[in-house]
């Protein structure tokens, strides 16, 4: 089984042992595709995946290596941007971004804040109650958005009383 990705002009394809490197302009994006099932073969203008195989499991593996390539394309063409909302009804909550860390202050009153680090390559602001995550990583960008939606559990709280929190509202292939 074979398949071709085509990579749009002005993109520079490098394939480094196991480690595929895509850039645009002065952006790049490295992955590691490891897979001995899928064999990978870089072009000027296309990326090659084949597979010795025609069982589920190659084909599968095949898939997921595609979807992979096309998200670096579109991050480094358009990007990825989530939005949370912060919301809350019993403490006024506050967040902001302090270098490379999300700090949430006076979550349901609590005296120390939460920290959340910002990963490499995503950028983080906050606009009143709308927190946005950017960056042109897919991957990066929502597990960043998804640690600081996860950094405000409320314990053992019922969550019909306290709906404080940080939830996201868009995600980065929504319209």
């Amino acid at each position: 089984m074979e398949e071709t990705i085509e990579i749009p002009e002005g993109f520079k394809v490098e394939m480094d042992g196991m480690d595929l490197s895509l850039t645009k302009d002065d952006d790049s994006l490295k992955k590691r595709f490891n897979s001995p099932l899928v064999d990978i073969d870089v072009t000027d203008e296309s990326v090659v995946l084949t597979t010795n195989g025609e069982d589920r499991k190659s084909k599968a593996m095949i898939g997921t290596y595609r979807s992979h390539i096309k998200n670096m394309i579109q991050g480094l063409q358009e990007g990825y941007t989530y939005k949370l909302q912060t919301v809350y009804a019993h403490f006024p909550m506050n967040v902001k971004v302090s270098g490379n860390k999300v700090i949430i202050q006076n979550f349901i009153g609590e005296r120390s804040s939460r920290e959340i680090k910002i990963m490499d390559g995503v950028s983080v602001s906050v606009n009143d109650d709308e927190v946005t995550v950017t960056g042109n990583d897919k991957e990066k960008v929502s597990q960043t958005a998804a640690m600081i939606e996860q950094k405000c559990k409320k314990g053992k709280r019922d969550p019909r009383v306290f709906q404080d929190g940080i939830y996201l509202t868009k995600g980065g292939g929504e319209a």
